[in-house]
């Protein structure tokens, strides 16, 4: 008698976790897909927009500062116009001087932004 009402008791906790899971098994799924166009729709708009500009095609403002001493001896590799999501602009630039090279962030007034 005893293993007929254990082996009932068993059946009926298999079978309540066994619906449980399939309840919940599609709104995981759900919340997953929604997970994942909330990371790409996020991953969209933190995205900046980069555009090469050409050294010589840089602003006064960027040039007057790269000729000052505080890039003396440092030269402009690559450049770059960078819209962040907040519609702000600056100037990425890559600088060498010898083996050694940097990054700066400048406004179209030569001020460090970053």
């Amino acid at each position: 008698m005893k293993k007929l009402i254990v082996s009932a008791l068993t059946l009926t906790l298999i079978s309540f976790a066994s619906v449980q899971a399939q309840t919940t098994e599609p709104a995981t799924q759900a919340t997953q897909q929604e997970t994942q166009k909330d990371a790409a729709t996020t991953q969209k708009a933190d995205k900046e927009d980069k555009v090469a500009v050409k050294p010589e095609d840089l602003p006064a403002g960027i040039k007057k500062t790269i000729q000052g001493d505080e890039f003396s001896g440092w030269t402009v590799k690559k450049a770059f116009l960078v819209t962040d999501p907040n519609k702000k602009q600056y100037y990425e630039l890559q600088v060498a001087k010898g083996s050694e090279s940097a990054r700066v962030k400048l406004d179209k007034d030569g001020n460090n932004v970053g």
